[in-house]
């Protein structure tokens, strides 16, 4: 008879709850932030997980009973994360004290189970053990600082719920704040309302009212917005020989003209019914639109979108249209969508199995098309390119290396490629080129570090990776672009506490200090933003302090921007408390008379930190005349 392992299993659950929460889609609805910031802090823990299954050591008693304290909230977060994603997002936003509560309690349910997990007894490696050290505190943190109430978004609900005719200025904000910005995000969100009356047997209560009478003002708002003109009074009569800009939702994507009976085909997309039938009749067994198979040919007619095109016809003084019959195909070189994801598979067969000189090609072209704007870049993403992109990484054409970082850096302007784009092992290969590459592709991939780095577990992976001495010396030795590259990638990796430390043992200060003294370099900024970070590290005030700063940071408090007064404020007190001697250097400099006009007339923070080195000065004075 077979011996299960509690603990194993305990895990494996644990590792399929993450993977559930990774492969949710995107929140668009006024969770977005609530439910973005709870499904990166679990995929966060994924590591944890994995290392102590795929590892041979057991789990005690007491491990497992505070991983399956664990189980039992994660299970809850993917009831949570499931259910809030889904349905109508007006009702969601008109319940969103009662959800919002929810995700504060599974906040704390979490942060409780990691508090009760002794990780200083389990086999971990260092890297694992720092990330959930970062997690933990994220979730602390997380639990006692609840997300405080929208109170825009209550005075625009209030005000739109009671007046008949709201401002379009309410219904703007109410429109980018729900995500239901567009005719198609209505048509969803029409679809969504209709489930829940239905699934309500019937009786939709006051509730219900109040959405429709929502959805209807925003209809309305929405549909004047996509207007070409606004129409004043004296132009009214003019209306019929207007020809006001049709919604592309509205059109077809095979006749590009005005739908009058719009069919849903099995993929989810809307044609005119003659013209899809005409496609279909011709032996096509794809759609015309996304070019996947279809899985049937019925079509269903599509009623919500059917009456909006009406509505926006009586609103604008356009007639239905009288018979779409002799369906027209679309003229040669114009696009069915936004992305032309057939031309995006023909780049990435080239990039997977073609010669040298395609895949420079390819990996060229995407690169531009992903810079170009952010449909192209879920296109490309979504069409697999990430993964063909990293392997490109370690081509020995230097042309194609520098296409393929910078298609990654324009990528991952994209947050939900980001994620894709380290699960794909890029970040030791990045690095890679940061350290070997051509100098164009160096400084893009510190522009690409940088930007994988706002995402504060890849602080960790970056950091671990060896990138910070490589950035170093792209901060010492590169162009003016790259320097500003580098030290924008080293600034923010810096924000977690190990990377400080790695910094500064890389030898981070001495050029600092270099770029701190020449005035004309154009990176002095920078400079002082990386050192006053650094500053607030023992290992980063020490070296700093041995770099004899305060003759300069003094000069820069009397001369200096605001902001750069403000941060050598913050080094010069991060390196004089605790020191006499460097108080001593400071007094000898003159530095009261330049700090007290500092806490008179810098920024907020500049103030706090010149108040408190004058702190410092006043007790040594008095310790010396107490002597």
């Amino acid at each position: 008879m077979a011996v299960t392992n509690p603990g194993a299993e305990v895990l494996s659950r644990l590792v399929g709850s993450v993977k559930e929460v990774s492969g949710l889609p995107e929140c668009k609805n006024f969770f977005k932030k609530m439910h973005g910031n709870l499904v990166r802090r679990i995929k966060l823990l994924s590591p944890l997980f994995e290392e102590l299954r795929d590892g041979n050591e057991g789990l005690s008693q007491e491990e497992i009973k505070g991983f399956e304290l664990l189980r039992d909230a994660l299970d809850s977060s993917v009831d949570l994360l499931k259910s809030t994603n889904d349905g109508s997002k007006l009702y969601q936003c008109l319940q969103r004290d009662k959800i919002a509560a929810q995700f504060h309690q599974l906040t704390e349910q979490i942060e409780a189970a990691l508090s009760d997990i002794p990780y200083d007894k389990l086999d971990l490696s260092e890297e694992v053990r720092e990330q959930i050290e970062l997690v933990h505190v994220q979730f602390r943190r997380a639990k006692g600082r609840p997300d405080s109430p929208d109170l825009q978004l209550d005075h625009d609900l209030a005000l739109a719920q009671k007046e008949r005719d709201p401002d379009p200025a309410i219904l703007g904000r109410l429109s980018e704040k729900l995500h239901l910005r567009t005719i198609n995000d209505l048509k969803n969100e029409s679809l969504a309302f209709h489930e829940l009356v239905i699934s309500s047997g019937g009786d939709p209560g006051d509730c219900f009212e109040e959405i429709s009478s929502l959805l209807r003002k925003l209809k309305d708002f929405v549909l004047i917005e996509n207007a070409e003109v606004d129409i004043t009074e004296g132009e009214k009569g003019l209306m019929k020989h207007r020809s006001p800009v049709i919604p592309d939702d509205f059109r077809c994507p095979i006749s590009l003209e005005l739908m009058k009976d719009p069919v849903i085909v099995s993929t989810g997309q809307t044609y005119e019914r003659s013209c899809i039938q005409k496609w279909l009749d011709a032996g096509h067994k794809t759609c015309p639109k996304t070019q996947q198979t279809l899985l049937h040919t019925a079509l269903t007619p599509n009623y919500v979108l059917k009456s909006l095109i009406a509505l926006w016809c009586e609103n604008n003084g356009v007639e239905l249209p009288k018979n779409q019959g002799a369906c027209r195909s679309k003229k040669p070189g114009t696009c069915v969508s936004d992305c032309d994801r057939a031309a995006i598979d023909a780049l990435l067969g080239k990039l997977a199995n073609g010669n040298v000189e395609e895949q420079r090609a390819a990996a060229g072209e995407l690169r531009l098309l992903a810079k170009r704007n952010a449909d192209n870049r879920v296109c490309i993403a979504e069409a697999g390119a990430i993964p063909l992109l990293v392997e490109l990484l370690s081509s020995t054409d230097p042309r194609t290396q520098e296409h393929a970082v910078t298609a990654l850096l324009n990528l991952s302007i994209n947050d939900s490629n980001k994620g894709t784009i380290v699960n794909a092992g890029a970040i030791p290969d990045i690095v890679d080129v940061l350290k070997n590459g051509s100098m164009e592709a160096r400084e893009n991939a510190a522009a690409t570090l940088f930007s994988l780095s706002v995402i504060d577990e890849n602080k960790v992976a970056i950091g671990a990776a060896g990138a910070i001495p490589a950035l170093i010396r792209l901060l010492c030795d590169g162009t003016p672009r790259g320097k500003k590259d580098a030290a924008t990638a080293i600034f923010n990796l810096s924000i977690y506490q190990g990377n400080k430390a790695r910094a500064v043992r890389a030898g981070i200060v001495p050029p600092l200090m270099r770029f701190l003294k020449d005035a004309g370099g154009g990176m002095v900024d920078e400079a002082l933003a990386i050192l006053a970070i650094l500053a607030s590290h023992q290992e980063g005030k020490t070296a700093i302090g041995q770099a004899e700063p305060i003759p300069v940071l003094m000069e820069v408090i009397r001369t200096g921007s605001p902001r750069n007064r403000e941060n050598a404020a913050a080094v010069l007190w991060a390196i004089c408390t605790g020191d006499a001697e460097q108080l001593k250097i400071a007094r000898e400099l003159d530095a009261e008379e330049a700090l007290k006009e500092l806490s008179e007339s810098g920024t907020d923070r500049a103030k706090r930190k010149a108040g408190s080195i004058l702190e410092l000065l006043q007790r040594i004075d008095m310790a010396v005349n107490s002597q």
